[in-house]
This record gives structure tokens, sequence and C-alpha cells, in this order.
């Protein structure tokens, strides 16, 4: 049962120094109950203490990792059911499945291409290979997880229910850090026999809640809290339903049972109701989802652009750095846009600029990620700042001449830019759309 403010209070030092980030110790010790501050941020809290308040101190969702060094993906940490009311803090991690069946290596060499994606400045990526043991043999399960270990970039899930098949994986595969799946009713004493000496992360795969909560129950009488779970639920709804019930007793009730990251697995064979189904399951709460195969591009970038939206803090706009773009290879005659540093509006007007075929450099001005209208509306994008970021750019040691397109839509400042700055100011199009045809009637 979780501690209250008052019970954690007791055995803090009451010394209210606000080294801590509150300034005072019941503060401090609300905000632990509520699963918003770290015990470690009390730099004087006893030994005895820190035993004491170990569960109250701890995050709702722990914290796991799968894989290890440059494939490592971390999952759980989270302390919210809503993203608005702080942030989402680790993307669910998504997994291709392949089958032990299956030609291995030609499936890690379409995932390797399949896998990894930029877009809006950003990368985005598939984390994980899920081996399923269909072939129900040791060694050739072996060697497909080998053939993943040696050939694919992800961190892995090694998947079977037979203890002897999952031992024949872990042969191989145990220095890499891989998630067991799964640890069931009939084979948990197993499992845990495979997986305990090296604290691997496990799988717990129940038969609907109250199964998956006294199974969890049971393998924590064991020592081991590295988990992931499992309700059991393959039906779209009742995998939701599960997983909000999971993420709300941890949250709201700090059920330990349920403290753990929840894995899900798509069912569709259509590849658009696989990634729709995967959808929702990040949505609410998978801290991983495994898809039923490997997909193409086209069909998984909608599934990642989707996670990157949801765990994107609210409060802080996805931005590209005050600094000179390039597009094409311009000189010192190139042509000159001015925008803002918000991710979308600065990579729209690249794209275009790109289209008009002529070599130009962009400025984006740092308005702490708001777009063209919101910038001006706040004062963030002032003749002022405009000014300040050609000199802080080097923008005049990168061209010959002295003039710079602005976005239509804040016309209103070319005067003042023009006296503040003493650059030529020209008035581009409203929209990013337009600059392909603006460039070729104005500069064709």
């Amino acid at each position: 049962m979780a501690l209250t403010g008052l019970e954690i209070y007791k055995h803090l030092p009451k010394t209210n120094c606000g080294e801590c980030g509150p300034p005072t110790c019941l503060a401090f010790a609300m905000n632990l109950a509520a699963g918003k501050a770290k015990l470690d941020s009390c730099p004087y809290v006893s030994d005895e203490a820190r035993e004491a308040l170990d569960a109250a101190a701890a995050p709702p969702i722990k914290l796991v990792e799968i894989g290890k060094g440059d494939k490592k993906k971390e999952i759980g940490d989270e302390t919210e059911l809503f993203r608005h009311e702080k942030t989402f803090y680790h993307p669910t991690g998504v997994a291709f499945k392949v089958s032990d069946n299956d030609d291995v290596s030609e499936e890690i060499k379409k995932i390797n291409e399949n896998s990894t994606y930029e877009r809006v400045g950003l990368e985005y990526k598939v984390e994980l290979v899920a081996i399923e043991a269909e072939s129900k043999d040791p060694d050739k399960f072996k060697q497909a997880v080998e053939t993943v270990k040696n050939e694919g970039n992800h961190a892995m899930i090694l998947m079977s229910e037979d203890p002897e098949i999952m031992k024949a994986g872990l042969e191989v595969a145990k220095d890499e850090n891989p998630l067991v799946y799964p640890a069931t009713e009939d084979n948990y004493e197993k499992m845990l026999e495979l997986v305990k000496d090296d604290n691997l992360p496990l799988g717990v795969k129940g038969n609907g809640l109250e199964s998956t909560n006294s199974l969890v129950e049971k393998i924590h009488e064991a020592g081991h809290k590295n988990l992931v779970l499992d309700s059991g639920a393959r039906e779209t709804s009742q995998v939701i339903a599960d997983m909000t019930q999971i993420r709300r007793q941890a949250v709201r009730k700090k059920h330990r049972p349920f403290g753990y990251p929840a894995i899900a697995f798509t069912t569709k064979e259509d590849p658009m109701e696989d990634i729709v189904q995967a959808t929702s399951f990040v949505s609410k709460y998978a801290g991983v989802v495994v898809l039923n195969s490997a997909r193409e591009k086209e069909e998984v970038l909608p599934l990642l652009s989707w996670r990157q939206n949801l765990f994107t803090d609210p409060q802080k706009p996805i931005t590209v750095e005050q600094k000179i773009g390039a597009v094409g290879d311009p000189d010192e005659n190139a042509l000159v846009y001015l925008t803002v540093n918000f991710s979308l509006t600065y990579y729209l007007v690249e794209g275009e600029v790109e289209e008009s075929r002529v070599p130009s450099y962009i400025l984006p001005v740092d308005t702490d990620g708001t777009s063209v209208l919101t910038a001006w509306a706040a004062g963030k994008f002032s003749p002022e700042a405009i000014t300040q970021a050609i000199k802080d750019t080097g923008l005049e040691d990168l061209v010959s001449h002295k003039k710079i397109i602005i976005p239509g839509h804040v016309a209103v400042l070319s005067g003042k830019l023009q006296e503040e700055s003493g650059w030529e100011v020209i008035v581009g199009p409203r929209e990013a759309a337009d600059i392909p045809g603006f460039v070729k009637e104005r500069f064709g």
C-alpha cells in the first residue's frame, strides 16, 4: 500500500532547506506521494528513511530497459494518466515480429531497411524485433535469435512459452538483455530460473486482470521485479480497457503489482488495420507494441508520427536550432528566406524552397517554437529579434547582398525591419506552397 504524504513526511529530515525543489519537507513529501518527485532529490535523507520510503519514492510505472548499448530501449517510468497533466516521458517501443520458421536473415534485412525514418528533422525508429518460436524447435529458435543478434540493430523480445526453447535462445542472447516473454501461471517458476541471475526483463501474461495481478504477486515473492505486463486479452477494446485499468491502478492507487509497463500485440492481417490497432494501443497505454509482422515504411510512418506527437511535451513544441539552413548549393548571391523555428513551419518552407529549384538560405528565428502569426502577436517575431538573429547567425558573411524575404502574413514588419536591420525587405507569399510560383515570377 502506498504511503500518504504525512506518512512520508515523518521519515524526512524536516530541515526545510529547499534543495530538493519544493520550499518545505512537507511539500516534498506530498510530491513524493503523488509520484511527482524522487527521493534522491533530498540530499539529507537517512539510509533508514530511504529503506522505509523505497516503495513511496518509486515512480508509479517502473522503468524497464530492454537491450543494451545503442540498442537499448527504455519504457515505463511514467507518472501521469493524461499528457496535459505534465508530460509522457518514454515513447512506446515498437517491435516487428518475425518467426523462426521464416528466412530470418532476409526478414532482418527488410526490417533494417524499413525501421528508421526522418521527419521534420527528427529520427523515428522501430526499436525492437520480437522472435517467435513457431517451430517449437530449440535449435531453430536459437539460430533465429543469433541471426537477429548478429545482423540486426534492434533490441530483442524472445517469445516462447516453453522454458527449454527459451533457454536455447538465451544461450546466445542473454548478454543483450532481451525481454523474455511470456511467464504464465504454468511456466513462471522455470522462466524465473532463466532470468533471475541476469535480472532480465520478464513479460508476465495473465488471463485477465485478476489473474495477472495474482501472477505478479507470486513473481514478486520470488524476488523478481523487472516486469512487463500482458493481461492476455487480444480483442482491441479489451486490450485498451485492461491497459487503462493497469495504468489507472498504478498511477492513481499506487497498486504495485500493476506498476509496470504493458505490452500489446496487434492481430490484424491487413496492414492498415494492423497500424490502426497499434495506434490505439500506443494511445492507451502500451509500453511496447508488437506488430503482427514487418511492415513497409509508408505503413509504419503514421504510427511513429502519432507516437512522436503523443510523447512530445505539450508545453515545448518541436523546434529547430536558430542557424542558417542551406537548400541546394547556395553561394553569395543566393536568396535568403526568413521564418520561425517551429519545426513544422521550417520544414514546410524548406520543402517549398527546394521545390523552387533555386539555391537559397533559410534563417529560422528562435520564437520558442511558435508559428509565424503567433510569434508576431506575442512580440517574439519582432524587428529587433530578427535583426539580432541576423547578427548572431553570421548571415551577413554568407551573402554579398542585403536582401531578405519575409512571410507575407507579417508584411506589416517590413518597414520597421528594414529600418532596424539595414536589410532590404522583400515581402514573400503568405503560404509556403506559393514559394515556387513567387520565385519564378519575381526572380525567374
